[in-house]
């Protein structure tokens, strides 16, 4: 089985596993996606979706989350991780949408990438997820780690990573599919001990042909 096919009937498989999957970082607009993405770096979206309810019950908006002190929004975060440095992005990219930007998250990748603590993968989930644009394709943890597993790609860096998957995919499914993978990693194919098992997608996955003591191809 070539790359491309193996490609074809994971899609498929996944569109059949996960008909319903969607970002799974709480938000009610694109400005709290882009918030709740930087602070989900290094960090479960469950724990970010924790923090974020009473960070945005207090501070809703750009307007209002700009105005808040560093020191009041790392107390916020802290349970995050790293939130000194999430703390000081989230000040910055609040203050240059509002100068920049006329208040609103900006809809290119280009705009979005400028701001402080916003690389290409939180730019992905805001433009797909926010305004609909399949820009890219979103690499995360579980992304990297199973185009791995399914031998879609060779590399280990995000950005190459990506570039293999929007060559094997068709662009009007690049972020339904991320959110697949992304389901599928955390329910099955786990970073470890994954449930090969029980996992739906056993008989297209060359590691877990691997791990029962088969050829991987």
């Amino acid at each position: 089985m070539t790359r491309k096919e193996r490609a074809v009937k994971i899609a498929r498989r996944l569109a059949e596993i996960y008909p319903d999957a969607y970002c799974e970082l709480d938000h009610q607009s694109p400005f709290q996606l882009l918030v709740a993405t930087v602070l989900s770096a290094q960090c479960t979206d469950k724990r970010v979706n924790i923090v974020t309810k009473e960070l945005f019950k207090k501070y809703p908006t750009v307007e209002k989350l700009a105005k808040v002190s560093q020191e009041e929004l790392e107390s916020l975060i802290h349970s995050t991780g790293f939130y000194r440095n999430k703390a000081k992005n989230i000040l910055a990219l609040s203050k240059a949408i509002l100068t920049h930007h006329h208040g609103e998250v900006p809809r290119t990748m280009e705009e979005l990438s400028a701001l402080p603590g916003v690389g290409r993968k939180t730019a992905n989930v805001v433009l797909g997820n926010a305004f609909g644009i399949n820009e890219g394709f979103v690499v995360d943890t579980h992304v990297a780690r199973l185009a791995k597993r399914w031998k879609l790609t060779s590399h280990t860096d995000p950005v190459k990573i990506e570039q293999d998957l929007m060559k094997l995919f068709p662009r009007s499914e690049w972020m339904r599919l991320s959110h697949q993978i992304i389901w599928h990693g955390r329910r099955r194919s786990f970073a470890r001990n994954p449930d090969y098992k029980n996992c739906e997608l056993s008989d297209l996955c060359p590691s877990c042909k691997i791990e029962n003591g088969k050829h991987g191809e």
